[in-house]
């Protein structure tokens, strides 16, 4: 099956976030067609949560999965090691009080 570029998927998944009312925003562009996407959930009271896509085999699907959570500080960091890494991989923040991120929705983990 094809891929979207990440470019594209990236610019989707932030016009999904500003229909629903969430602040979503670009901290690192990585690469535009094949990079790896990664999403920090900061719920503006000091606290985050990673996330990174994976590949689940028994489902045979893309999901995503916690890279880290706790502390902003903390997962702020565990994503510069990921970046360093791996520099085409994007890092989008998005900002909800409530810790709404949407990539449980349909069509996010594709």
């Amino acid at each position: 099956m094809a891929r979207l570029a990440t470019e594209f998927w990236v610019k989707a998944y932030l016009a999904r976030l500003r229909l629903q009312g969430i602040a979503g925003y670009v901290m690192a562009h990585g690469d535009d067609v094949a990079g790896a996407v990664l999403v920090k959930l900061n719920t503006l009271d000091g606290q985050a949560r990673a996330f990174q896509r994976s590949f689940d085999m028994a489902a045979d699907a893309r999901v995503w999965v916690e890279l880290a959570s706790g502390p902003e500080s903390d997962v702020d960091a565990a994503l510069s090691r990921q970046r360093d890494f791996d520099s085409d991989a994007w890092i989008i923040e998005v900002e909800d009080r409530a810790g709404r991120h949407l990539l449980n929705e349909a069509g996010l983990s594709d």
